[in-house]
């Protein structure tokens, strides 16, 4: 098979020829159909997360097709259509995993950082980390949803009972989870780049109460916020917008450094929270909840020889929604 991947972070991923990948025990190997391009992925790839496996095949919200089964597989068939999440093994014996909290194991390893992922034409996962893809969702319109759409949809849960809500950074995942915020009733406010107009109209095209910079206080005050972009000095500002009592929920897995602030904009019972991966119960809520609303996710497609592209698209700002690359268009070979 052919696979884009990663040798050295911060360089530029590779075409490779790599051998194909065998099932083990639980696992299952599938032909990738499509696997979005995530700012995680950015994150490995820049070398801002350190000690991935190298050489890597990043990726981790993958649709793929089941093709072959190893030894002890009990839920999944030859034919099945599976998404493929970051949470890709746990040890299923330490207290988080006993207690619900498997998105916090210590021994947790994740899809396209300790385990090759989804930018390649095959990839192997475990059954027991898969997740079936509803059927009112193509390929590439339900892959942004096992990242972007879980980790939005796990943010959100954390801001319950919040009507007025702001989203600072509006890319693949304030796109999605503005869509089931809105499905709940809730007023949402998007916090964009400064200058960043065409950000700003894409949220506002998804229905939202209102669209400006973050250097903006916005109209109204908050009952919570999530911090999509990877930029600490959000932080302040999201705690300046929203209300005593109210919850500031950053949502990435990478931030900057977060610059002082004074004692009084987090005094009055705010609170500030980190959401960590995700739990397989995450996504069979949202993968159930998701067809409901329905889910639109906006996408644009690129060959998976075009990783690179991708990539950089996200790094600087140019996408509107998700990047997926998709093996099936034409490659170099």
């Amino acid at each position: 098979m052919y696979a884009m991947l990663l040798e050295q972070p911060g360089l530029p991923l590779v075409w490779r020829e790599r051998p194909d990948p065998q099932p083990g025990p639980r696992q299952v190997l599938l032909n990738v159909l499509a696997c979005a391009v995530c700012r995680t992925d950015l994150h490995v790839c820049d070398g801002e997360l350190p000690h991935p496996k190298l050489p890597l095949i990043p990726g981790h919200e993958i649709v793929g097709r089941v093709i072959a089964v190893g030894a002890d597989v009990q839920t999944l068939r030859i034919g099945d259509r599976v998404g493929v999440p970051w949470l890709g093994s746990t040890c299923g014996i330490c207290s988080y995993c006993r207690n619900d909290q498997e998105n916090l194991c210590d021994d947790a390893r994740f899809t396209g950082y300790q385990i090759d992922g989804g930018y390649a034409e095959q990839t192997v996962a475990d059954e027991r980390f898969c997740f079936r893809i509803p059927d009112a969702f193509s390929d590439a319109a339900a892959a942004p949803l096992l990242c972007a759409g879980l980790i939005g949809y796990r943010s959100l849960r954390m801001t319950a009972g919040a009507i007025r809500l702001g989203i600072f950074g509006f890319g693949a995942a304030a796109h999605i989870v503005t869509q089931t915020a809105r499905s709940q009733g809730r007023r949402v406010f998007a916090f964009t780049r400064p200058g960043d107009h065409s950000a700003q109209q894409f949220a506002r095209s998804l229905g939202v109460d209102w669209a400006g910079d973050s250097t903006s206080s916005g109209p109204d005050e908050l009952d919570a916020a999530i911090i999509f972009a990877p930029v600490g000095s959000l932080v302040p500002a999201a705690l300046k917008a929203v209300r005593k009592g109210g919850v500031v929920v950053c949502g990435g897995i990478h931030m900057s450094d977060i610059p002082s602030f004074p004692y009084s904009l987090l005094w009055g019972e705010r609170v500030v929270r980190s959401v960590a991966n995700l739990t397989r119960r995450d996504g069979e809520e949202f993968l159930d909840l998701a067809p409901q609303i329905p889910i639109q996710t906006v996408t644009e497609l690129f060959p998976l020889h075009e990783a690179n592209r991708a990539l950089d698209r996200l790094r600087t700002g140019q996408l509107t929604g998700a990047a997926v690359l998709v093996p099936r268009i034409t490659s170099p070979v």
